[in-house]
């Protein structure tokens, strides 16, 4: 596969970029964070699909489309989330999660 780097190298790597993003999605209060927290997750998820299919099926390009697909949801998703934060911060000055409750509608 790859030189001198083992699939179990690759997937703990991913494993331990999925549980921070996990971690922080869970206890970060500023939305900015939140979001990046969840690129992490599906960085890592990403980097699951190719990993697994050039292990299983080294000629077939199945887990690159995939990952293609994942990495264009994530930048549609990070330019509608930083939309949405920019919003509530020109209405209520704050980019923090408890800051967004007392918004009114």
């Amino acid at each position: 596969m790859i030189a001198g780097i083992s699939i179990y190298e690759i997937l703990t790597l991913t494993t331990v970029l999925f549980f921070i993003g996990i971690y922080g999605f869970i206890t970060r209060k500023n939305l900015i964070s939140i979001l990046i927290s969840v690129e992490l997750i599906m960085n890592a998820s990403v980097i699951n699909f190719v990993i697994i299919n050039k292990y299983l099926y080294p000629d077939i390009l199945q887990g690159v489309i995939f990952s293609i697909f994942i990495i264009a949801v994530a930048a549609a998703e990070a330019a509608l989330a930083i939309s949405i934060i920019i919003n509530l911060y020109r209405q209520i000055s704050s980019v923090e999660v408890k800051d967004t409750e007392i918004m009114k509608y």
